[in-house]
């Protein structure tokens, strides 16, 4: 779908003059609907609409519809909202990343457009796309990885599916929520030239790509003010630098002041939330107070109105003429089993793996409720699946974010799943609630698959990488007591392996969604090769990350912090390189079932890199490989960048021809500005970013980059 812009905003235009003063501040707030969690009706909400995350009342006179927002990026989310209504349950983020395939993202996004809109939503709160800064960040799992290009590519697809849809894409959170503990209180301190060149770089690009409606801005301080509020952010460079021509929505409580109108918000979103936290006068009564007074000019009231105006017409919700039609609910869970498949990642194997439709082995299966479903993550983004939950388990904890800490079960069981692709083989279930009694049944087993579980969510950092209720315990136990252990991770971030070495392979499955039992037991059977890559760095324990120890984790409900990101742009992988030490697991690693051999690599240079290469599977099954390409030195420095990748379907003895153009970007410093240094580089393919292949050096003549 193009938008188209120009027409757009001058439609807006007409519009907005059109308007009274009542009319413009009415659609510069969005109010949250009636939920188990927050049970008082908003009167701006008309009887018989479904509640969501935020509705934004409408100008019927001239055609302008209602706002009707829902979340997220792994479905269109419903949990306390809706009772009854279900929507398709993705894969987390980080395995649809983990994918390397833009297409499945589109697809994913066209899925969540469709829900939506046969809900009644025209603006989805998704896609998430900040940078993986933490491995304990409990939100992880909805973002998409650790590395520039990859979010932004994998980010501009969803947006560009959902709006194909008529539905506005909201890309989140702008900048740095790349912690959970006490957000709405963070300051998030970085170089502002190593900010361009990092996750400031990934929105730039995703933004450019794929031009979504609306921007959310971030919970925390950016450099001292508030993401809603800053300056440098908003004004300058989104709507100044990139000549960003949507509007910008605050978080659900992330507006502390009016003030953040002038700073470059043009949307206060979750009004009710905001007054709890800031114990202040609603946001519009403040504005119009302001305007009164000369301090909020009329200029700034029309820009907000006229952005917000231009976006609806741009994606032509307005236009919502005939009745959605109802989705293939069918196939959108092709799509989510597809992610699974796609996205699991085989981390290690010495030969336990595949286990092979025949087997007629005693297996052992144990652990992380496999026997009931399996697990998502919680927070905003979490969606009740087709049937409903298997079990929900409440956890609880600090903060406005407690209630929403729960065990959610998708009724997608791995048992049930291996008993179908392994019809030939004795399986036993033991819960791994205990060592001694998992012993007891790994030793009984050819073969034991433990199941591995951690929740993690909105609001909450992890204090560290173990799993929780014993776990590791268990695993040790099992791997000491049977050679032959398989360990299957459904977690949303890296975590410590202190039984890695006793275990003969590990599979990492993620929040695999509502199809992704399926998945995980077609992967251990054979029936699917892995092809799933790490979008994020697993290191041994924090002690390799850049804060071993997180600020004020831990601090009460309230308590202002600051984390200073002074690993700069040199975020996962890059500061792994950076510092000379070796992960656990690579960004970019992952294991297959056959082998991929790389070779014949051109490289020209001038104004950017331009490779080509040629990828052979010499296996003898066929399976899909993820060929990468990175800098690893420029004049003067070493340097290590992803510059492109390419997900490659293969048969066995099949070659295929790849050829990679790197964003000059990529290959730039911000120094106030982009710019290439001239002289030799030297770009590696590789299977992941610790793996290089084939090596070339190239000549770049250098200079200024101009804004595309």
């Amino acid at each position: 779908m193009s938008l188209d812009w120009e027409h757009a905003a001058q439609r807006a235009r007409e519009t907005e003059q059109s308007m009274t003063d009542d009319e413009r501040f009415s659609l510069l707030v969005a109010v949250m609907g009636a939920s188990e969690s927050w049970p008082l009706h908003d009167e701006r909400i008309p009887p018989g609409i479904a509640m969501s995350a935020g509705y934004v009342p409408g100008v019927p006179r001239l055609g302008v519809p209602a706002l009707r927002m829902s979340d997220a990026g792994l479905g269109v989310t419903n949990p306390g909202f809706r009772p009854g209504d279900t929507a398709t349950a993705l894969p987390a983020t980080l395995a649809l990343a983990g994918s390397f395939n833009p297409a499945l993202a589109r697809a994913a996004g066209e899925a969540i457009g469709r829900e939506a809109r046969s809900r009644g939503f025209n603006v989805q709160l998704a896609p998430a796309m900040n940078l993986t800064r933490d491995p304990r960040n409990g939100r992880n799992f909805e973002y998409l990885s650790e590395d520039p290009l990859l979010s932004a590519t994998m980010a501009a697809e969803t947006i560009a599916g959902i709006q194909a849809q008529g539905v506005i894409a909201t890309v989140k959170h702008y900048s740095l929520n790349c912690n959970e503990t006490n957000r709405h209180w963070l300051d998030a301190v970085i170089d502002p030239d190593a900010h361009r060149e990092s996750d400031l770089l990934a929105f730039e690009i995703a933004i450019e790509r794929a031009q979504p409606g609306a921007v959310m801005a971030a919970y925390n301080k950016v450099n001292g003010d508030y993401c809603s509020a800053n300056h440098v952010l908003l004004n300058e460079v989104l709507k100044g630098v990139w000549g960003y021509r949507g509007w910008v929505m605050s978080d659900w409580g992330g507006t502390p002041s009016w003030e953040c109108a002038l700073g470059g918000l043009d949307q206060e979103c979750g009004a009710q939330i905001d007054a709890i936290l800031w114990q202040s006068e609603a946001f519009t009564d403040r504005l119009r107070a302001a305007h009164a007074e000369g301090e909020f000019s009329r200029e700034r009231l029309s820009d907000m109105v006229r952005r917000i105006l231009t976006s609806m017409y741009a994606v032509e919700i307005d236009r919502w003429d005939t009745a959605a039609d109802t989705p293939d609910m069918f196939g959108h869970n092709e799509i989510a089993l597809e992610i699974a498949r796609q996205g699991i990642v085989l981390l290690q194997n010495r030969g336990a793996l595949p286990l092979g439709p025949d087997s007629a082995a005693r297996i052992a299966v144990i652990g992380g409720y496999a026997h009931t479903g399996v697990p998502i993550g919680c927070g905003s983004s979490a969606v009740v699946p087709p049937g409903g939950f298997a079990d929900v388990i409440p956890i609880g904890g600090a903060g406005l974010t407690a209630g929403l800490r729960n065990l959610y079960l998708l009724p997608s069981r791995p048992l049930s799943e291996l008993r179908k692709q392994l019809p030939h083989a004795q399986i036993e279930f033991d819960p791994g609630i205990s060592p001694a009694e998992a012993v007891l049944a790994a030793r009984r087993a050819d073969i034991a698959i433990v199941f591995a579980i951690r929740v993690e969510g909105e609001g909450f950092d992890g204090a560290d990488l173990s799993l929780p209720w014993g776990q590791d315990a268990v695993i040790a136990a099992v791997a000491a007591a049977n050679p032959n252990t398989v360990v299957v991770l459904e977690t949303g971030n890296p975590v410590a392996m202190p039984w890695r070495d006793s275990v003969n392979a590990i599979v990492q499955a993620w929040y695999p969604g509502q199809a992704g039992a399926r998945a995980i037991a077609e992967i251990l059977a054979g029936q699917v090769n892995p092809s799933g890559r790490l979008p994020i760095t697993f290191p041994v324990d924090l002690g390799q990350t850049p804060r071993p120890e997180l600020p004020d984790l831990g601090a009460p409900f309230g308590t202002p912090s600051t984390i200073r990101y002074t690993e700069g742009a040199e975020v996962g992988y890059r500061w792994f390189a950076h510092t000379g030490q070796t992960p656990m697991f690579a960004f970019g690693h992952g294991l297959s079932y056959t082998d991929f051999d790389y070779g014949d690599l051109v490289v020209s240079g001038g104004d950017t890199v331009r490779a080509s290469f040629s990828v052979t599977n010499t296996g003898d099954r066929s399976g899909a490989d993820v060929p990468q390409l990175y800098l690893t030195a420029a004049p003067g420095e070493q340097r290590l960048r992803l510059l492109g990748f390419e997900r490659v379907e293969l048969e066995p003895a099949e070659t295929r021809r790849v050829t990679i153009e790197a964003d000059p970007r990529l290959l730039a410093r911000h120094d106030g500005g982009w710019r290439i240094r001239s002289g030799s580089y030297t770009v590696v393919v590789g299977a992941s970013a610790v793996a290089p292949r084939l090596m070339a050096e190239v000549e770049l003549t250098g200079g200024a980059l101009q804004p595309p």
